[in-house]
């Protein structure tokens, strides 16, 4: 597998994007959503699957694409190949407040798992794919079910993580524990199993799960702290009820909101 040589810089700190440089015929694919801008002579196209091309074959497409659906992702994908001259430029955003990881997957063995909302793009050739765990208690209990996204090929990928990242490599037999939704990914050498919390506190009041993530090295694992299943809890859990403003943690409710300037009726 020979994906395209891409370049990249990053830009940004808490609302990072991407811009990838491509050569004349080199191109890039992204999930839907996640384009930002671009240049005149770069063709934007929707593929089936993830265009690694593995196989050409009208029944290899529909089984690349069925792949995708079992990890909650679109059938499609949107490829942006280069038909000008030059050098061109494309941008894709972050979709939360994180930061923006790449990948060169030929470092990492030709393989890096990733949590399956956790992709942003890669070049052309990198196969986009489903890794399922074996292990029962791990599927159940995981928060990412018995499917985790794959990353496959030689070329670079970028996977976007929330809050701020942390990388932590560990040696042979160390083991890191984790709450399930902060895992952004690891290198496939890294164990990945789930443990019970334990303790009657700790299960019915720790308000933190009932389970967290057991990674055992030797190899690397991203790590992020703001998971978008937490931050969208927190906004939902701001939403005022019945259509009243909380009058954002004041005592005085709305009377601090006429205080403090805030004069809508």
């Amino acid at each position: 597998m020979n994906a395209h040589e891409i370049d990249y810089q990053i830009y940004g700190e808490e609302m990072q994007y991407v811009e990838i440089e491509l050569d004349p015929q080199e191109a890039v694919v992204a999930e839907a959503g996640s384009f930002m801008m671009m240049d005149s002579d770069i063709k934007m196209d929707t593929i089936f699957g993830d265009g690694s091309n593995q196989d050409n074959s009208v029944l290899g497409k529909i089984f690349s694409a069925g792949k995708r659906i079992l990890t909650g992702e679109s059938l499609f994908m949107t490829a942006f190949l280069n038909v000008g001259q030059g050098k061109k430029q494309v941008s894709f955003a972050s979709p939360y407040p994180g930061k923006i990881l790449p990948i060169d997957l030929s470092e990492k063995q030709g393989k890096f798992i990733c949590q399956k909302d956790a992709f942003l793009c890669a070049a052309k050739g990198v196969s986009v794919g489903i890794e399922f765990s074996k292990k029962l208690g791990r599927g159940l209990f995981g928060g990412e079910g018995f499917i985790m996204q794959k990353l496959e090929g030689d070329g670079m990928a970028f996977v976007h993580a929330g809050g701020t990242l942390a990388k932590k490599e560990l040696a042979a037999g160390e083991v890191l524990k984790v709450d399930t939704g902060c895992i952004v990914g690891f290198s496939q050498t890294v164990d990945y199993d789930i443990e019970f919390v334990g303790g009657i506190k700790n299960t019915v009041f720790g308000g933190e799960g009932l389970f967290f993530a057991t990674l055992r090295g030797p190899g690397t694992v991203y790590v992020q702290s703001l998971p978008f299943s937490r931050l969208a809890g927190r906004v939902l859990a701001s939403i005022p009820r019945g259509g009243k403003d909380k009058g954002e943690g004041s005592i005085l409710g709305s009377l601090g909101d006429i205080v403090g300037g805030d004069n809508r009726f």
